[in-house]
């Protein structure tokens, strides 16, 4: 079975094949790191980190290189520091560690590498250098700037003209721009922002060409897949394209283009102004981050993802019919196996989760019904290695159930159910409904089955 993958670039499904099995190279577009990542930028994170799966499943975890960059250096950032009257690099530390937290709730696995903008500083410089003596960027008054007229091929990721790209995008229009499109590379800093040397004199990068330079730094060229949001197209990775082939007369920058689709709330764009921006390190306090990981992986990653309430509930519902599934199978010794055929096939086909998901629900029936030891010990061992790579069942199905309650808790309410099979064992009904409505009064659902009752912690509200 070959992995499939939608190239934006090419407007196809293709197989993947990799320049060097031996290192396979993938690059993502990762955090701006000046505040909380929101909902919609988990997406991206959790995608790709299933395809990093993927991958490492496919040509072994010693053979993928996989980075994913941190931006250090930005607007934003400036702003955020000046606001508090704080060094840059107390913000960009701050969030960033929050950001890996806040991933790892996830079980985002950490890349391969994480290159950070403010570390490739030579490397940018040296870039835009080569740009410059192609005939690709000028100098004017302080900025360098990428002549789009300089490269034939610009706008075919997006499939747009120059002029429809304009008129679709906010340009800063600029008196020393030969066109209205030319992009900054290097950009003079204001007073109190970071500030570098360069030929062309103090200054700072421009967003586009700190990942060009990175991916140039860190996996050379061309890479194998380039991955991020759609919303980066353009003019992000337009310009990456550009920036990454003109500097060296490259005829590929990256050979695969995958991007994930928008996410939405309640049917409307995330915005600050309409006080709809969901922020992860929020969500994850009251929200297990499975659940927020399985909700992300709900559509096909290419489609649009709707983010409402009812979505959260009916994943919590999903991973509590195969986490039930794995608790009631907990006595079942298994050896680590392969996923089956089914569910890889749906993953190989350009990561289509929801045909996936519906391969673990099999695997979770088969693991209910099998009448034999031999079938509950395979449908487990498979379940397990298929939930793997979807980075889901990783916990204790008791702790999952028991939401981190304590010892002392779990004791008292072990007690009780003991207590009450002991009334139900001698007949004393009134007796064992007595307990089972002080297990309620502690927001403990209890569940009878045919070997005994087991409970889990009722969701809030």
């Amino acid at each position: 079975m070959k992995l499939a993958l939608y190239d934006t670039l090419s407007r196809e499904k293709r197989d993947f094949e990799p320049q060097d099995p031996k290192r396979v190279t993938l690059y993502v577009c990762g955090p701006t790191v000046y505040d909380c990542a929101h909902i919609g930028n988990a997406r991206p994170a959790v995608v790709f980190d299933v395809l990093n799966r993927v991958l490492r499943k496919l040509y072994g975890a010693e053979h993928v290189v996989y980075a994913r960059n941190v931006t250090d250096v930005d607007d934003k950032i400036n702003a955020k520091a000046a606001a508090e009257g704080v060094p840059i690099g107390e913000i960009t530390a701050r969030y960033e560690k929050i950001y890996l937290e806040d991933m790892g709730r996830l079980n985002v696995i950490a890349p391969t590498l994480a290159p950070h903008a403010t570390d490739h500083i030579g490397a940018i410089v040296e870039q835009i250098g080569a740009l410059v003596a192609r005939g690709h960027a000028y100098a004017a008054e302080g900025h360098v700037l990428f002549d789009v007229g300089s490269y034939g091929d610009y706008g075919a990721l997006s499939g747009r003209s120059v002029e429809d790209m304009i008129a679709g995008a906010r340009v800063e229009v600029a008196p020393y721009k030969k066109h209205p499109a030319d992009f900054v590379l290097w950009k003079p800093s204001k007073p109190g922002e970071p500030v570098w040397e360069s030929p062309w004199g103090a200054g700072r990068p421009g967003w586009h060409i700190e990942c060009s330079a990175m991916i140039e730094a860190n996996l050379g060229m061309p890479i194998d897949i380039h991955g991020g949001g759609h919303d980066l197209i353009f003019p992000h990775h337009e310009n990456e394209i550009a920036q990454g082939r003109c500097a060296h007369g490259a005829q590929t920058y990256a050979r695969y283009w995958v991007h994930n689709g928008f996410l939405t709330m309640d049917a409307e764009k995330m915005s600050k102004s309409l006080g709809n921006v969901l922020l992860v390190h929020d969500l994850v306090k009251s929200v297990p981050g499975e659940v927020v990981r399985w909700a992300l992986l709900a559509a096909h990653y290419r489609a649009p993802l709707d983010w409402t309430d009812d979505l959260l509930t009916q994943s919590r519902k999903n991973l509590d019919r195969l986490y039930g599934a794995l608790r009631r199978a907990q006595g079942v010794e298994v050896e680590p196996v392969e996923p089956p055929a089914a569910f890889m096939e749906a993953l190989l086909d350009d990561m289509n989760t929801p045909r996936a998901v519906a391969e673990l629900f099999a695997l979770g029936k088969a693991l209910e019904t099998a009448e034999s030891g031999g079938a509950r010990r395979k449908a487990k061992a498979e379940l397990l290695a298929a939930a793997e790579l979807l980075g889901v069942l990783t916990g204790d199905p008791d702790a999952w159930f028991e939401a981190g309650v304590d010892d002392d808790f779990r004791a008292k309410v072990d007690a009780l159910i003991q207590a009450r099979g002991e009334a139900r064992a001698t007949k004393n009904w009134p007796e064992a409904d007595r307990i089972r409505g002080e297990l309620t009064a502690l927001n403990v659902e209890v569940m009878d089955g045919p070997t005994g009752a087991t409970w889990r912690m009722k969701e809030p509200g």
